[in-house]
């Protein structure tokens, strides 16, 4: 890519702003901001998948002529703009009443995936989303943040399924003129802003600013003419190209990300390693003040002093380990910079009991930082229990790690339709008051039938939006109509609709469902009360197990004695997640206990006023009330656990969901169902948000950094 891809469609000068609007992805949960490219061309906007950029480069010169002089459209517009600039400032801001004094120096956070829009695709799931609605919340509280990550040209990976379910893998269709990015040159033009040093030559850094509100995202790139062809697709894939390629991408989003924020003089007064993927992040900022003269053990307190790291998984395939050989062809002799040898470097990452030979980068961070946090209660105790063998003498309580529950930005996954009833039922100014308990005890009074008749519109905007997605499927890719038939085209809006939209991992358990054909056979076809279920989701490249789960399910779909009542949607990703969560009328989540670190779908699913039926993992393990969903409860110990929870899932379905569903009054509302749909927007609303969460952050961790309260708690041995 180079600046000549991002050049600026031609716009009218009265409504050129527009283009300003598309390139900041603020414009993704502001909903004036949606409604002015719904109204420049209703059908382009959904035929773009509700990308404005590719919106602009499309539409009808006649088109924006009209709207440049369209009264109604220049109002919008007008008030959109203002709206945007106004983020030039943090005036009037949370961050800004709350912490007056403490705009000097930014937080910088560290991430290997930003999932933010479908226009945008290097995130692969759960981590990458999270971290976007950390960013889109640290806008929204005007928290001056700054974000790295990588910029991979070919995405994450499409998914195409066979005709025998077996998942392929395909190159992502990411084209970068469609997404709004801003190439950075160096100071003598040059088109990077650092170079570092990797399998023993130098790989320079291109850099791509995204804007996210007032949140900017500096993307590295490796494509360039300068660099040797072996590196240029360095950066190109997320989780691609064995473990020597992915240590490579490590050891570039951290070191290099940290020259860029030199090279943009910026100068974060706290880090922030979302996942051991940024970990070398912390290595670079000791090697630079050993560099500039301070002593190595000085410099490791300076760093653990400002530092945090955040752990997002207890599955020990989600933790990056590399044999020192790999890691010391990837580094060079970087600990020589550091003022120490090649064993005191090594031991940063070493584990006493586990992978002897092994570099553990969560090791890594958790000794280079002062605080570590898990992102749930569970998945907090949880972490300490893993990672006690890093502080040997400790009780497991003792260990420090704590916990910042994961929430989820609101204004991104919330509907329009729910917030349009919110603004009648809470008033216009209810997305103020997210934090006031009284504002979310006023859901409870919604009208039943008013809520019922939203979701509604709700499912059949679902319902539609598979039909269509098999419509185009059959005609641009789909080569036998078989494929058709467990696309969802079956489907129908009048069902009880169970949601379960995950990636295809083990211990999430997506055919734990179909554990017992015949009694979920029942279930689904019952002529009176039946029940259907979509199912989407991709399993990771080398994840056979995974794979082999998702070929089980798509088998399911195509099965003739379910009827129709199992869909498999392909190609899981943002703008799909958007339309499930907003239109199932139960989301199902199963992990196996203690796997899950905190599962946001079903936060997503409640704000819509979708309730869950879930185990006691993760956030359900705090969020659950008895009001606001189904909760599978564990079994006696030495029982078998898949089917045990298999038992309890059947029975749930057959005794309490079924039923409360079908159960309806006079207008055919379901008053008890509604009454469950309220509880879980409100338990949501109130404890699960992502400003909830940055407000944690801030508190307990970035707080503490920026005032430079000391180093921290105390670092695992080395």
């Amino acid at each position: 890519m180079r600046r000549s891809q991002v050049a600026t469609p031609y716009l009218p000068e009265r409504i050129d702003g527009l283009f300003e609007i598309a390139t900041n992805l603020a414009w993704s949960w502001d909903r004036e901001a949606r409604a002015l490219f719904r109204l420049l061309d209703r059908p382009l906007w959904h035929l773009t998948r509700h990308n404005p950029l590719a919106q602009l480069r499309t539409v009808d010169p006649g088109r924006l002529a009209a709207c440049a002089r369209d009264p109604k459209f220049l109002q919008l517009y007008d008030h959109v703009l203002a709206n945007l600039r106004a983020t030039g400032s943090n005036a009037f801001t949370w961050w800004a009443r709350t912490q007056p004094g403490l705009d000097g120096r930014p937080i910088a956070y560290f991430c290997a995936e930003f999932g933010l829009h479908n226009s945008v695709p290097i995130y692969s799931g759960g981590l990458g989303v999270l971290a976007g609605d950390h960013c889109k919340a640290c806008s929204d509280l005007g928290v001056p943040l700054v974000a790295v990550g990588l910029l991979y040209t070919q995405g994450y990976f499409d998914q195409r399924i066979r005709l025998d379910g077996w998942q392929e893998d395909t190159d992502e269709r990411f084209d970068p003129v469609q997404a709004p990015l801003e190439p950075l040159l160096g100071s003598g033009g040059e088109p990077y802003l650092a170079v570092v040093r990797t399998a023993g030559r130098p790989i320079h850094i291109g850099v791509w600013r995204m804007r996210v509100g007032r949140v900017p995202i500096y993307l590295l790139d490796t494509n360039l003419e300068e660099n040797d062809p072996a590196d240029r697709a360095l950066a190109s894939r997320l989780y691609a190209g064995g473990p020597e390629m992915r240590l490579r991408q490590e050891w570039v989003l951290g070191v290099g990300g940290v020259r860029v924020l030199r090279a943009v003089k910026l100068d974060p007064g706290a880090w922030h390693a979302n996942e051991g993927h940024a970990s070398f992040m912390l290595v670079e900022r000791v090697r630079e003040l050993v560099a500039a003269g301070v002593p190595y053990d000085e410099a490791c307190r300076r760093v653990r002093g400002t530092s945090l790291f955040t752990t997002h998984t207890p599955v020990p395939a989600g933790h990056d380990a590399f044999s020192l050989e790999q890691v010391e062809a990837c580094t060079g002799p970087v600990w020589e910079e550091m003022g120490i040898d090649r064993a005191a470097f090594m031991r940063l990452g070493y584990i006493p009991t586990r992978d002897h030979g092994q570099f553990h980068m969560p090791a890594l961070a958790m000794r280079l930082s002062g605080h570590a946090n898990g992102v749930s209660k569970p998945h907090g105790a949880e972490s300490r229990r893993i990672w006690r063998d890093l502080w040997p003498g400790r009780r497991t309580a003792e260990i420090p790690i704590g916990h910042v529950t994961n929430g989820v930005h609101l204004a991104t996954w919330m509907s329009h339709r729910m917030m349009a009833l919110l603004d009648n039922h809470l008033g216009a100014d209810w997305g103020n008051l997210l934090e006031d308990p009284a504002a979310w005890a006023k859901v409870l009074t919604l009208d039943d039938e008013v809520l019922w008749f939203v979701h509604k519109e709700l499912k059949a905007i679902l319902i539609h939006f598979v039909r269509e997605q098999a419509r185009r499927r059959w005609a641009d890719e789909w080569k036998e109509a078989a494929h058709v038939v467990g696309a969802g085209t079956l489907l129908d809006p009048d069902v009880l609709t169970i949601g379960f939209g995950r990636r295809f991992a083990t211990y999430k358990r997506s055919t734990l469902i179909f554990r017992d054909l015949d009694r979920l056979r029942k279930l689904l076809v019952d002529p009176w009360r039946p029940v259907q279920i979509i199912f989407s989701g991709k399993a990771h490249p080398e994840d056979e197990p995974g794979k082999k789960m998702l070929q089980e399910v798509y088998q399911f779909s195509r099965d003739p004695q379910l009827e129709g009542r199992v869909a498999f949607l392909e190609d899981y990703e943002l703008h799909l997640a958007h339309r499930m969560v907003q239109g199932v009328d139960l989301w199902l989540n199963l992990p196996r206990p203690p796997m899950e670190a905190c599962g946001t779908s079903g936060m997503k699913a409640a704000l819509n006023a979708v309730p869950q039926l879930s185990t006691l993992d993760g956030w359900w393990f705090e969020g659950y009330d008895g009001l606001n969903g189904w909760a599978i409860k564990a079994g006696t110990e030495g029982v078998d656990e898949d089917a045990w929870d298999a038992g309890e899932l059947y029975r749930l379905l057959e005794d309490e969901v079924v039923p409360l569903f079908y159960e309806r009054d006079a207008q055919g509302v379901p008053l008890g169902w509604v009454a469950k749909m309220k509880h879980a927007l409100k338990s949501v609303g109130e404890r699960f948000t992502a400003h909830r969460m940055i407000q944690e952050y801030v508190r307990g961790y970035y707080l503490p950094a920026l005032r430079s309260e000391g180093a921290g708690d105390d670092p695992p041995t080395a």
